[in-house]
C-alpha cells in the first residue's frame, strides 16, 4: 500500500469502526485521466447503500480538514464486494477454504484463470483445489487473486 493510501486509512478506519464496519481496502486511482479515491468497507451481514452513504457524510469533511491528496479527485465509498480481491496475507487466512478465481499474468496450460478451494498462501504463493488436484502459483505469476462466486 502506497503511503498515501496508508494516510487515509489511518484517517479513515476510525469512523468506518464507529459506523459499525471494518476497513477493507484503500485505493487511489487514475481511471481515463480522472483521479479516484476508494474506500472500500465491509461488516457481517454485508454492507448497504444507507452504510455507504452514512460513512462517506462523515469522512468527507475530515478529508477535507486533513487534505491527505493535494489534487482534486472523486470520493467513493463502496461495499469490498462479493467477489472482493484478496491481497494481504489476513485476508487469505480469512478466506481459506472457499472458492477463489486466480488470474494469472501468462496463461498456464492456455489458460490465465483458474477457479478452485483456497487451500494455501505462503510469502505470495497462492494454492488452489481444483476437483482433488492442489495447483501452486507462485507470487510472480499471480496478476490477482478473487473470492469466487458461483450461480
Amino acid at each position: 500500500m502506497s503511503k498515501l493510501t496508508d494516510k487515509v486509512s489511518a484517517l479513515v478506519r476510525p469512523v468506518v469502526e464507529e459506523e459499525g464496519c471494518s476497513l477493507w481496502d484503500v485505493e487511489y486511482v487514475r481511471e481515463a485521466g480522472t483521479w479516484y479515491l476508494r474506500v472500500f468497507i465491509d461488516k457481517d451481514g454485508g454492507v448497504g447503500i444507507d452504510d455507504c452513504e452514512r460513512i462517506s457524510r462523515r469522512l468527507d469533511p475530515i478529508l477535507d480538514e486533513e487534505d491527505p491528496i493535494p489534487e482534486s479527485y472523486v470520493f467513493e465509498v463502496g461495499s469490498a464486494g462479493a467477489e472482493r480481491e484478496l491481497k494481504r496475507p489476513s485476508d487469505f487466512t480469512q478466506f481459506m477454504g472457499h472458492e477463489v478465481e486466480v488470474r494469472l499474468y501468462r496463461p498456464l496450460e492456455g489458460k490465465k484463470s483458474f477457479v478452485g478451494s483456497l487451500s494455501g498462501y505462503t510469502d505470495g504463493s497462492v494454492s488452489i483445489l481444483i476437483g482433488g488436484e492442489t495447483l501452486t502459483f507462485e507470487k510472480a505469476q499471480v496478476a490477482k487473486v478473487n473470492l469466487h462466486v458461483s450461480f
